[in-house]
């Protein structure tokens, strides 16, 4: 794998820091610039060329958000991960909505944050585990009580099939939702091919993603 550039961009010393003893050491990832701000940021892109950015939403004077909305039209090459003390689906949204392709909580663990940056260097969407738990449990709500858009093509989820999404996004196996629901694991096959194809999608993260993008989940 090629080495993966990363410039880190927090107005804390500590979380710079602390980001920084967490990819030492690694043969494919190197840090190579951090800044506290969006104006350092552009100035410090003058020189150097990363090829992904871990940013902090809440900074001084010019948000993550907006800088990401910038950085996507003068950079488009250089990727984004947004980096957040306090999860919500807004900010889910407008980071997503801004360019960037990987959203995580400050509290991510070593092993998914290498995940993070190795997925979005190849172009890959990412959404931290914990994230998409709490997306996927409030699409599933606004489902139930209708509070939220139709879907595409006027194609509506079943039942059983708002249950299997559901255990899914809990995280368990084939198995364990079919046991959970007393069926079979190839029913629970056909029902899991039925709701991707209904949905035109290929993954559990794929449908909080759709959910985002097209405005079911904001506050």
């Amino acid at each position: 794998m090629n080495e993966i550039k990363i410039v880190l961009v927090d107005d804390h010393d500590i979380v710079r820091d602390g980001l920084k003893v967490l990819l030492m050491n690694l043969s494919d990832i190197k840090v190579i610039g951090e800044v506290s701000s969006g104006r350092e940021l552009f100035n410090l892109l003058l020189t150097v060329k990363p090829d992904v950015i871990l940013m902090d939403i809440t900074l001084p004077k010019m948000s993550g958000i907006v800088i990401t909305e910038k950085l996507t039209k003068e950079y488009p090459d250089i990727k984004v991960i947004m980096l957040t003390a306090s999860v919500n689906d807004k900010s889910v949204s407008d980071s997503f909505k801004a360019g960037a392709l990987g959203y995580l909580p400050k509290n991510i663990k070593q092993e998914e944050l290498i995940e993070a940056i190795r997925e979005v260097y190849k172009g890959n969407e990412y959404i931290a585990k914990s994230t998409s738990k709490i997306i996927s449990d409030k699409f599933l709500n606004r489902y139930k009580t209708g509070t939220f858009k139709q879907l595409k093509n006027d194609h509506e989820l079943t039942k059983r099939e708002l249950e299997i999404i559901e255990l899914f996004a809990e995280g368990f196996s084939y198995k364990e939702v079919a046991e959970k629901l007393s069926i079979s694991s190839n029913t629970v096959e056909s029902h899991k091919k039925n709701i991707f194809e209904k949905l035109e999608i290929n993954s559990i993260v794929d449908l909080v993603k759709y959910a985002i993008k097209q405005g079911i989940i904001s506050i």
